[in-house]
């Protein structure tokens, strides 16, 4: 695992539901992120819906922390950043995640860094906001910016997570056609359609036209080129040996 992710810790200040916990724990696993701690949850959390929502991310539920206060949560902290759905006079130094998450990671570098997630019925209150070192805005409507927990924390771990460059997009697995493999395999497009008689011959320069343009909208690769000419090739070979017909009475 990148050893920046490692260090991230997600807090959840008293939680209400179950479901949001099992989705976040879900959300950490699907980013790469590991420690989960909680401030005074709700003792009467869901256990079912939040196993159901985690899935096979359960594991880090139970290695959860659970503390009673913001204090102890983030007290090993080199840098705490808060989230805040509401406009407010403390509030006007907001970043969004995709900003802050740089940041975040390089501070993650000597110490622990909370990213802290407030209740689902109130969110964080003014005293609480005081012990951030960074306050993160997730851009959404003006018209209802409130975001679910749970889809809050899936947005900052997936920022965070982008950050980090772990991420690897998968690559083509054969090079991309060269001209003249791409021009065979016209030829071979051409031949099939004049031989199943698809237009007639005066109208082929037209109808390839078309062909040209339709398997020209993205790159292709070797792979794709070859497979192309087997299928054009293929209805060439059938159009040349019809099956014989059944025997009449």
């Amino acid at each position: 695992m990148n050893s920046l992710l490692k260090n991230i810790r997600i807090v959840c200040v008293r939680p209400l539901y179950g479901g949001n916990i099992g989705s976040i724990c879900r959300a950490m696993r699907n980013t790469g992120l590991e420690q989960l701690t909680l401030v005074n949850p709700n003792p009467d959390l869901d256990q079912i819906e939040l196993r159901k929502m985690a899935m096979r991310s359960l594991p880090v539920y139970e290695q959860r922390v659970v503390v009673n206060t913001l204090e102890e949560a983030v007290g090993d902290c080199g840098a705490v950043a808060m989230t805040s759905g509401v406009d407010g006079f403390y509030r006007g130094h907001s970043v969004s995640p995709r900003e802050c998450a740089p940041d975040l990671l390089d501070l993650a570098r000597s110490k622990p860094v909370a990213v802290v997630f407030g209740p689902e019925d109130k969110g964080m209150g003014l005293e609480e906001l005081e012990q951030a070192t960074h306050l993160l805005r997730i851009p959404s409507h003006p018209d209802y910016p409130s975001l679910n927990l749970s889809q809050a924390a899936m947005l900052c771990c997936h920022e965070l997570y982008l950050a980090s460059g772990e991420y690897e997009a998968p690559q083509e697995q054969t090079d991309p056609a060269d001209h003249r493999q791409r021009e065979r395999m016209f030829d071979c497009w051409r031949d099939s359609l004049t031989d199943i008689g698809f237009c007639p011959e005066e109208k082929m320069d037209h109808m390839m036209r078309g062909v040209r343009r339709i398997l020209s909208r993205g790159t292709l690769t070797e792979n794709d080129v070859k497979i192309l000419m087997g299928i054009a090739r293929q209805t060439s070979w059938a159009a040349k040996h019809p099956l014989a017909e059944p025997d009449s009475d």
